[in-house]
């Protein structure tokens, strides 16, 4: 690790002024330090000073000067400081989060001694260390303390270990100490670990050990468990000195330690297990380094020191950039910051392990982390700032991370899915699965809130195509798997993981409830599905609908729109769902029923307040109604009873809502003075189970309290008498018979006689009872009693009292009851007969009267029957032997089955007519089989035989029909069968009746007779298909024949027979048709082809008209020429396509040729305009002399290619002389030529050339040459033997074309040897232009070869001297092309030397150049950005050739935005008042005072230098042309300006002179035109502000925000001026183009003008002196004189005054005074240099004598 220098934090003093302590916040955005001045000063993060505060003794009576602060540290959320005191005592100062919060003391905890160290580890413990050697323990939150041990010797140090949770205390005496609140497992010892030879001063517990230093100058590494491990010895180092203080870093991995002038860093190697010291960061003039804190995310270090300086350090072992958006700082070996270079924001990344941190990535849209170490994973959300590691043993690299989820990381590898939770340290669950998919994966992790239920992680995957598996990962259990027949292509659970959706490839989707396992498919053609985010309402498309199920529980209910597109995405913002749907190019937004899915989900996740809270913004509607009833009845179940209130009282059930309020009363009341749930009070779970009416559970609770009288209360209110009763005697209550008393009375006077008989026959009264129940009317009951109590039995009066008032409520059956009871037998029977009670009459015949049973079995059969009963009254007619009864009973009852069974016991002849009944039902349900039997048995066969037919069942008609007649009258009936249905015209019907008597053909001859042909046709395809071709071209023709000619057309095309349709059109003349056939099937010819013949059947104008309709005119000519119709074609072309004439001519030409009839064709080929085609026909047959009379009458032209061809027929037959006499008649003696050559005879050629084509000679020769080249030496040879021979024959010009032709790359010697003979040859025999023409030819060829010397003396021949000047600088033989230009051509001297110039220029040889050309050199020295080379050279040229380069580098350097570097160059080299340099001046001074904070007083050296040039510029205008001239007079303004900005940066660097560094500040706002405004009035302001001038304070910082709204709007036009009206400040400024503060100071500005406003303690009126004017204003308001200003502060010279009379400037004597005295205390070297400066300026200083009168 390395440290470097940032910058110094607090500048250190001249003598000691320790900083005895500081502290980082563990959030790393607070940096405290206390100073010796016992002050804190907070910094922000970047190392500036944002806060103070002071720290205030034990007792305030001691004074300022009673304490020290020996130590202090942050609490663990960052809001607090601790400091620990010298005078016994600790603070806990509250600091708050932001800056400028108010500070107080939040605790204090006094001691017996001295606080020497102290730690706040964890929250609410701060750990101290005291002279008396105890380490004792602060709890914030209790405000005690306790020891937590005691030694003998004074605590020294305190260090805790990396995680907080263990702490070492170095004492005075060398002992360590080790304590833990936690060992976290590792078994280390506590208590006394080691003793160091001096005290451990230095003390840092690491990572993996612990390191001491101290003042015997050595650092001791120990063990764990206290033994040494390393030694680093710096005894016999001079400069070294005692170690005085120890930091380790936050990941324990490296450790530094402070002396003298240095700082030593040690860090941890993990792999070797030592620690290797890093190169010391050594400072001179640091002095003791007395304390150290290093940051919490270990990238940066402060060190205190001795004198009071704190310094920054950044911490790191190397930095790298990533993709250009991310900076990653690697401050240890297991700890990375990560920061957003485009935000901002910053991530520690640590290993919690300690483990080194290999490489880091950004993945899934910059948002996610990912690190490896070499046995755990790192993980972290950069939006959330949640990290995790897990672990990961070495994987190879080869993971797939997806981040589709939020909150888990979705890892695969080697097959396996692993799930890590960010935050989380362990590996969520891990899956075996090949779908890398992030649609075939779902994870839901406590994504909603659900009542009862804490941790919900659900992950739902596939284990293979279509198997998907359902995992609980919070409990690791397996909670289903769905088998799927087809593949799964999508799957996704709702938020609470409680359904599943997914979708298959045919585009089905299902629902699966996890909790039931029930699969349903919800929608089929499913191509978009999606749970609405917040709720487990699902939206689908099928097709073009819209489907929503708002209640996911009950799937039929969906609701459905019609939609044009599809559906694209789903967004839910601000309680509004939409659909968008893109139709088109358009998109749409469908918007869902937000009140459904609002409520729906509430309820689901029992979150029921939230459904109240929805609730009570719908308008009351039947839907909200039921909404209410469901949230009322849910509140109840879940025992929520104050929403039940609520919801029943928007019911408007009053009664129900004040049984509740009275209900909450009790359990509100409970719960205040009890504690706990109230609902759990016994009453009110009594109340609710009234409410349920589950009175029961409502008693069960009260008797469980033994609270018997509200139970018996509750009853008795519900008039629950028979419970209250069992209630009061089951706990023996006293007010028993009383209460049965009331109970009875209460019956008797509500005229209950029922429920009054029934208590009386409870307590024994049964008479009186059976008095009350005939009393109430009821007999039954009384007869019931009476029955089962012999004693009443035995009283007549009573019985026959009951059975008359029996049988007058006609209860027929209880009165044969009781006379059964008291044995009159008779009257029973009767009663019972008359009750239809026939079961008890038959039981009581059996007994008494057996003679009677048959009959009463008829006779409950008839009344069975007239009961409707027929099922029940068949048995009882078999028992009385009434079968047809019976048969009737089973038929009416439609017990067919059992009708028939009884038919066949039957003997009886009449009970045949039934077999017919059953027979048509079993026929009418289509059971022929049963039906046949039935009806054969009942003796009607030919019934049977009709029930087939009439179903068509022509088969077994036919079978019953072959088994009842003979074969002749089975064919006889069927065929007579046929024809009565032919002629009732039902065919079909006779056609099955052929076929079932295998007599097609007679269906067929039917058809024919009926003309039905697609019958006969589908017959024929059935019976014949091998006639069927032949029976539709027959019925076609019998069709046509009939003129039934479309009809006809369908068959022929049905036989494929279009042709025939065609010509059956064309016969009948139906051209039309004939048309249309042919078009549809055969093809464009055939249509074309028709419409031809169609319109030939026309002829005339007709036929034109036609052709035309169809656009075939030209293609009906073509084809009568093509078919030999001459004629027709002839009378087409006439009459409508006269330029077809000469065509058709043509076409008929070629016909006669073709048949040989030569002259008849040569008339039609003159017609045609064609002669040469008459030509060419004789020529074709060797008929010269008819071609030679043709050309020569109709075709002059052609008369040369006659002879033409004769010659070529000469020439085949090698008659040459012939051919050669009949080319030259014709004129072309060029193919008498190209035959010679053909022929390979040269001579005759280059006769006839020679001799007729005089110009073509030479190509013929070059040919001759190339061919006998080609046949004789090949190549450069025999280009070398033919330049000879030419050379030798005289021809010098195609000698030196043949030499120029020699080129051989292999032998570059003869190359240049032939070309110079070819220069030498042209030099001497060929005329001047073209031996200057081949010399420029072989120049450039000799140069390319690089013989620049033989090219130029070739040039120079020729007298080209400016191409000989060239090729030498080609070469770059300088002198001789200077020599050539010298002695032949002066002229060209400037041209060889520009050429040189560039040269050197082009090469780089700048310093060459020097010599030859200075102003080049510089201007290339400037071009290449050597400004120091070129302002030397320049500077040994003139004056003014430097300033130019000056001017130049200052302009560059402006550019640059470097003004200060621009300064500097004219504050070393003068500034020149040249008019063109003063732009440069004006623009440098605006760059300068437009810099960003620099009215510090280190900006002082700035500000002088600006000063001293302008003051040097002004003293030289003065001595030039320039002087008094406006731009002087503007470098005066510019000079006092500048003097300002140096004064008041002198003055801020003593403490005594802030009101003059005050003064100036507003000053300078009379300079705004030039000083940019808002940076002046803020400056302005917080000087103000400073030195307590609030009310101007106020002015120019409101003035200020006022600028910078204005300057947001780009105009200064709505700027309020109205406070400075009377003053010299100007109202018309320029508008900066940027702001001189950030958006945070302007905040800061912004919130104290507001507090003072706020306050109204302030006017808001400038202050006024004595000329009642502004004070600070040069011109009097009243008077309008103007004062001069003082030249320390520019105020106004007023009074007392000093004046410079030379120069006409003075100062006012109290500034002028207060500053010389200051000067003279402080020996501030800045004051001194301004009064140095203004001695300059003004002459002269004042004599100082009586300044200090």
């Amino acid at each position: 690790m390395q440290l470097k220098h940032l910058k110094t934090l607090l500048t250190p003093q001249e003598g000691a002024a320790k900083v005895t302590c500081m502290a980082w916040a563990p959030n790393n955005t607070k940096f405290a330090v206390c100073t010796v001045d016992r002050v804190v000063l907070l910094y922000d993060e970047q190392g500036e000073r944002r806060d103070k505060f002071s720290t205030k003794p034990l007792d305030s009576k001691y004074g300022k000067q009673s304490y020290v602060v020996n130590d202090m540290a942050f609490s663990p959320d960052s809001t607090k400081i601790a400091i620990g005191q010298s005078d016994n005592i600790i603070f806990v100062y509250k600091i708050g989060e932001d800056w400028g919060d108010k500070k107080a003391i939040c605790n204090k905890f006094v001691q017996t001694n001295a606080v020497t160290c102290l730690l706040w580890p964890a929250e609410h413990a701060v750990v101290y260390g005291l002279v008396d050697g105890k380490v004792r323990l602060a709890n914030t939150q209790t405000n005690k303390s306790s020891t937590i041990y005691g030694t003998e010797s004074c605590v020294v140090s305190l260090a805790t270990n990396v995680s907080g949770k263990g702490i070492l205390s170095g004492h005075a005496d060398g002992t360590v100490v080790r304590y833990f609140f936690d060992d976290e497992g590792s078994g280390e010892s506590q208590g006394k670990l080691f003793m160091h030879p001096c005290p451990p001063y230095a003390l840092a517990w690491g990572a993996n050990s612990i390191m001491v230093g101290g003042c015997d100058k050595k650092v001791v590494a120990y063990s764990r468990e206290g033994h040494i491990l390393q030694t680093f010895e710096y005894s016999r180092d001079r400069t070294e000195r005692e170690f005085t203080v120890a930091a380790t870093s936050p990941s324990g991995q490296s450790v530094v330690f402070g002396s003298y002038d240095r700082l030593r860093v040690f860090n941890w190697a993990p792999r070797r297990g030592v620690w290797d010291e890093a190169k010391p960061k050594e400072i001179l003039n640091l002095y003791t380094i007395t304390s150290l804190a290093w940051k919490k995310d270990g990238s940066r270090l402060c060190a205190g020191t001795l004198c009071g300086g704190v310094e920054l350090f950044d911490c790191c072992l190397r930095r790298t950039i990533y993709k250009n958006k991310f900076e990653m700082t690697y401050v240890g070996l297991s700890q990375v910051i990560v920061r957003n270079l485009s935000t901002g924001t910053r991530v520690v990344l640590k290993s919690y392990y300690g483990y080194e941190i290999e490489e880091v990535k950004i993945m899934g849209k910059d948002r996610y982390l990912v690190a490896h170490t070499s046995d755990t994973l790192l993980l972290g959300d950069l939006l959330t700032n949640k990290l995790s590691e897990v672990p990961w043993p070495g994987s190879g690299g080869n993971e797939k991370f997806f981040f589709e989820n939020e909150t888990v990381c979705m890892i695969f590898n080697a097959g396996e899915l692993s799930l890590v939770e960010y935050s989380n340290n362990e590996i969520l669950g891990s899956v075996r699965t090949e779908f890398m998919n992030p649609h075939l994966i779902s994870v839901r992790l406590n994504e909603r809130k659900q009542r009862g239920v804490e941790d919900n992680k659900k992950l739902a995957y596939l284990i293979d195509i279509k198997t998907i598996c359902i995992v609980d990962l919070a409990g690791g259990c397996n909670l289903g798997t769905i088998s799927q027949q087809s593949k799964i292509d999508w799957l996704e659970l709702n938020e609470t993981g409680r359904k599943l959706l997914f979708r298959d490839k045919k585009l089905r989707l299902h629902l699966y409830d996890i909790e039931s396992g029930v699969k349903t498919t919800l929608l089929s053609f499913c191509s978009y599905v999606q749970w609405v985010p917040g709720s487990d309402v699902v939206v689908g498309q099928n097709r073009g609908n819209l489907c929503i199920w708002y209640s996911i529980d009950s799937p039929e209910s969906v609701t459905m729109f019609p939609i044009k597109g599809d559906i694209v995405d789903l967004e839910r913002v601000d309680g509004k769902t939409d659909v968008i749907v893109t139709e088109g190019v358009n998109t749409v937004t469908y918007t869902l029923d937000e009140g459904l899915i609002e409520f729906g989900t509430a309820i689901d996740d029992g979150d029921y307040d939230r459904a109240t809270a929805f609730l009570e913004t719908l308008e009351m509607s039947p839907e909200t109604e039921a909404m209410w009833k469901t949230l009322s009845k849910l509140a109840l179940e879940a025992h929520q009873l104050h929403i039940a209130e609520r919801c029943f009282a928007a019911l408007g059930d009053v009664s129900t809502v004040r049984f509740l309020h009275k209900t909450n009363q009790i359990a509100d009341k409970v719960s205040q003075e009890m504690g706990g749930d109230g609902t759990e009070f016994f009453q009110v779970q009594a109340h609710v189970a009234m409410l349920d009416k589950n009175f029961k559970l409502a008693e069960m609770h009260y008797v469980e309290q033994n609270s018997i009288d509200e139970a018996i209360e509750m009853y008795q209110e519900l008039h629950m008498w028979d419970d209250c009763i069992a209630v009061a005697e089951a706990k023996g209550h006293p007010e028993l018979d009383s209460l049965r008393a009331n109970y009875y009375q209460w019956l008797t006077e509500t005229g209950q006689d029922e429920k009054a008989g029934e208590v009386k026959e409870s307590e024994g009264d049964f008479q009186g009872a059976i008095n009350l129940y005939l009393k109430a009317g009821l007999p039954a009951k009384a007869a019931r009693l009476a029955i089962s109590h012999p004693e009443i039995t035995n009283n007549s009066d009573t019985v026959s009292r009951i059975a008359a008032s029996l049988i007058k409520g006609e209860f027929y059956e209880r009165a044969g009851d009781l006379y059964e009871k008291i044995r009159n037998n008779q009257r029973a029977l009767e009663c019972y007969c008359k009750g239809g009670a026939f079961r008890k009459a038959v039981e009581l015949a059996r007994l008494a009267f057996p003679a009677e049973v048959v009959k009463l079995e008829e006779a409950w059969g008839d009344y069975l029957v007239q009961q409707k009963q027929m099922d029940a009254a068949i048995n009882h007619f078999i028992e009385a032997g009434c079968s047809l009864k019976a048969i009737e009973a089973a038929i009416a009852a439609r017990q067919w089955k059992k009708a028939v069974h009884i038919l066949e016991l039957q003997e009886d002849p009449s009970a045949g007519k039934y077999y017919v009944k059953i027979a048509q039902y079993y026929a009418s349900m289509q059971d022929y089989e049963v039906a046949e039997q039935l009806f054969v048995k009942g003796g009607q066969i030919k019934d049977a035989i009709d029930m087939h037919t009439t179903a068509g069942r022509w088969e077994e008609a036919h079978k019953l029909a072959v088994e009842c007649m003979t074969e002749e009258e089975v064919m006889a009936l069927y065929l007579s069968r046929a024809q009565e249905l032919e002629r009732d015209g039902k065919f079909k019907e006779a056609e099955r009746l052929f076929a079932t008597v295998k007599q097609p053909d007679l269906a067929i001859t039917m058809y024919k007779k009926n003309r039905m042909f697609d019958d006969v046709i589908r017959l024929v395809a059935k019976h014949h298909p091998d006639l069927l071709t032949e029976t539709h071209l027959h019925l076609a023709k019998e069709l046509e024949a009939e003129s039934r000619l479309s009809e006809a057309e369908y068959h022929f095309m049905e036989a494929e027979e279009w042709k025939a349709a065609v010509h059956m059109y064309r016969v009948n003349d139906m051209w039309e048709d004939a048309y249309r056939v042919a078009k549809s099937h055969g093809g464009a010819g055939a249509q074309k082809q028709v419409a031809y013949l169609w319109a030939r059947s026309l002829g005339g104008d007709a036929a034109i008209k036609l052709l035309n309709k169809f656009g075939l005119l030209e293609y009906a000519i073509e084809f009568a020429s093509n078919n030999f119709s001459f004629d027709f074609a002839f009378d087409l072309a006439r009459l409508a396509c006269k330029e077809k004439i000469p065509e058709i001519h043509l076409k008929h030409a070629i016909y006669l040729e073709d048949e040989g009839k030569f002259p008849e064709a040569e008339i039609e080929f003159i017609k045609a305009g064609k002669p040469k085609e008459a030509v060419f026909m004789y020529v074709h047959n060797k008929d010269w002399a008819s071609a030679q009379r043709v050309a020569e009458g109709h075709d002059p032209e052609s008369v040369s290619e006659v002879l033409v061809g004769q010659a070529k027929f000469c020439f085949e037959q090698k008659d040459f002389q012939k051919a050669e006499a009949f080319l030259l008649r014709a004129q072309r003696p060029e193919l008498a030529v190209k035959y010679y050559k053909d022929a390979d005879m040269w001579s005759d050629a280059m006769r006839i050339c020679k001799e007729y084509l005089p110009n073509k000679l030479s190509m013929l020769q070059e040919e001759y040459e190339k061919e006998t080249s080609k046949k004789g030496t090949q190549g450069v040879g025999g280009l070398l033997e033919q330049a000879k021979e030419w050379e030798q024959s005289g021809e010098h010009s195609r000698a030196v074309e043949c030499y120029l032709k020699v080129k051989d790359d292999s032998n570059l010697a003869l190359m240049e040897k032939c070309w110079m003979k070819a220069a030498e040859l042209s030099i001497k025999f060929l005329s001047g232009d073209r031996a200057v023409e081949v010399v420029q030819m072989v120049g450039p060829r000799l140069t390319q070869l690089r013989k620049y010397n033989a090219a130029a003396e070739l040039y120079l021949n020729m007298n080209l001297i400016k191409e000989a000047i060239d090729v030498f600088i080609e070469g770059e033989e300088w002198n001789k092309a200077k020599r050539v230009a010298k002695e032949l051509e002066p002229r060209y001297e400037d041209y060889v030397d520009q050429k040189y110039k560039e040269h050197l220029k082009n090469q780089g040889k700048v310093d060459s150049l020097v010599g030859v050309d200075v102003m080049a050199a510089l201007d290339m020295y400037a071009e290449r950005g050597q400004w120091e080379k070129c302002l030397e050279t320049a500077s040994k040229q003139n004056f003014k050739i430097l300033q130019k380069y000056i001017a130049l580098y200052a302009t560059h350097l402006i550019k640059e935005e470097d003004a200060p570097k621009a300064l500097q160059l004219y504050i070393q080299h003068g500034a020149p008042p040249n008019p063109q340099n003063f732009n440069i001046y004006k623009r440098l001074f605006l760059d300068l005072i437009n810099l960003p904070a620099t009215d510090g007083p280190e900006s002082y050296r700035m500000w002088a230098d600006l000063r001293n040039f302008l003051l040097q510029l002004c003293e030289n205008m003065s001595r030039s042309a320039e002087a008094n001239s406006p731009a002087h007079e503007d470098f005066e303004q510019l000079l006092l300006i500048a003097h300002y900005y140096a004064t008041r940066s002198a003055t801020r660097g003593v403490p005594q002179l802030v009101s003059l560094s005050a003064k100036l500040a507003v000053s300078l706002l009379r300079h705004t035109e030039l000083v940019p405004a808002d940076k002046a009035f803020y400056e302005a302001g917080l000087a103000c502000r400073a030195v307590g001038w609030e009310n101007m304070a106020f002015i120019f910082l409101n003035h200020f925000l006022d600028l910078c709204d204005a300057i947001d709007e780009g105009t200064l036009d709505a700027l309020d001026h109205s406070d400075f009206l009377d003053t010299d400040i100007p109202f018309e400024v320029p508008v900066p183009t940027k702001l001189c503060v950030t958006d945070a100071q302007r905040e800061e500005i912004r919130d104290w003008v507001l507090m003072v406003s706020m306050d109204n303690r302030l006017e808001q009126v400038l202050p006024r002196d004595e000329r009642n004017s502004y004070e600070a204003s040069l011109v009097a308001a009243n008077t309008g004189l103007r004062s001069l200003p003082c030249v320390l502060t520019g105020y106004p010279v007023l009074r007392d005054k000093i004046e410079f009379s030379p120069v006409g400037k003075a100062a006012n004597k109290k500034d002028w005074n207060q500053f010389l005295v200051a000067t003279k205390t402080t020996h501030s070297s800045e004051c001194q240099d301004v009064l140095k400066f203004i001695s300059q300026w003004c002459g002269s200083l004042p004599a100082s004598g009586f300044s200090f009168h």
